[in-house]
């Protein structure tokens, strides 16, 4: 029998999430996992073919087009009776809860042992249950024989509404992508200051200040900055966004995320893309570029080293995310 003082839990110092992507995201999910909780790419191979990782940080699900739920591990037992016992010892101060299985592993268990495992543990915590919207989420979680208990923050999924913008262009960036390009740009936005100086119809703009990023976008077209004012103001954000050109730019950024312009007809002369990527290194010690085409030896010439790259094919299609500094 566990005693009074061994009931009580310390504050949680370990954190398990799980994530989702599509095949042609992969590279670019673990490139953003990369950079928000600092580990390398082993962490997130599991041998049961589960798609989760713990980690001692704490963030918020949402914040990621790929994570799905955290779980702040605060109970751990070597068997499905033994973490029950733990759950009496929660204290939900009035709050209404539910109880949801997390899983890490396909197949792992049907949905019968699910809800079993929600009912076994649900019913040692005192308090009222609430199935549609409960005050409190608590998960269970399952790897090997280790079993785990704790609060859960399950992704708000915020980046599917911001597809409702007034204004698109075919070759922009889409949400999820412009989501994950943010975070690795800008993996601890406080106090970060942030340009996008090819912003377009402003895009990886409004993630960003979805996500509280301090954010400003310039775009050398009137047109584009028009429009991107217009998808800033319709989600009540600040229109920080002015005319003008990356190569006459002034002062200087912690990060930045330059989109380069290009069209499914045209490429961009050498000269004018090297006098761009120069300019970008007098901006900011940190960016991201995206590009359609491979600028290694550019983005070198530039004083530039690529620190982490991911590549996302769609069709024939290739766009090449470099994280330089």
């Amino acid at each position: 029998m566990l005693s009074k003082k061994e009931e009580i839990p310390l504050p949680p110092s370990e954190f398990l999430y799980t994530y989702v992507c599509h095949e042609e995201e992969q590279a670019l999910c673990a490139m953003e996992l990369r950079a928000l909780f600092t580990m390398p790419d082993a962490q997130l191979l599991q041998s049961d073919g589960g798609r989760y990782f713990s980690s001692e940080h704490a963030i918020n699900p949402s914040r990621s087009p790929f994570l799905k739920l955290e779980l702040a591990v605060e109970y751990t037992a070597e068997s499905l009776e033994e973490l029950a016992q733990h759950a009496a010892a929660i204290e939900l101060g009035g709050s209404t809860f539910k109880v949801v299985y997390v899983e890490t592993a396909p197949g792992a268990a049907d949905y019968t042992d699910k809800r079993a495992t929600e009912r076994a543990v649900g019913a040692r915590i005192r308090g009222q249950a609430d199935m549609r919207a409960p005050e409190q989420l608590l998960g269970v979680a399952r790897i090997g024989s280790r079993w785990m208990l704790g609060g859960c923050r399950e992704s708000g999924a915020a980046w599917l509404t911001h597809n409702a913008k007034p204004r698109h262009y075919s070759t922009a960036l889409s949400t999820r992508m412009a989501r994950a390009v943010a975070n690795i740009a800008v993996p601890e936005p406080a106090g970060v200051r942030v340009v996008d100086p090819c912003c377009g119809i402003g895009t990886v703009l409004v993630e960003a200040l979805s996500m509280g990023i301090d954010i400003v976008g310039y775009d050398i077209n009137p047109l584009a900055v028009r429009g991107a004012r217009e998808n800033l103001a319709h989600f009540g954000m600040p229109s920080n966004v002015a005319i003008a050109d990356l190569r006459e730019l002034s002062g200087h950024f912690d990060a930045a995320v330059l989109d380069m312009p290009y069209n499914l007809c045209s490429v961009l002369p050498v000269e004018e893309r090297n006098e761009m990527l120069r300019s970008l290194r007098r901006l900011a010690d940190r960016a991201v570029i995206v590009t359609a085409e491979p600028m290694d030896g550019g983005i070198a010439d530039a004083g530039f080293i690529i620190a982490d790259r991911a590549e996302v094919r769609k069709g024939k299609f290739t766009r090449h995310i470099l994280l330089c500094y």
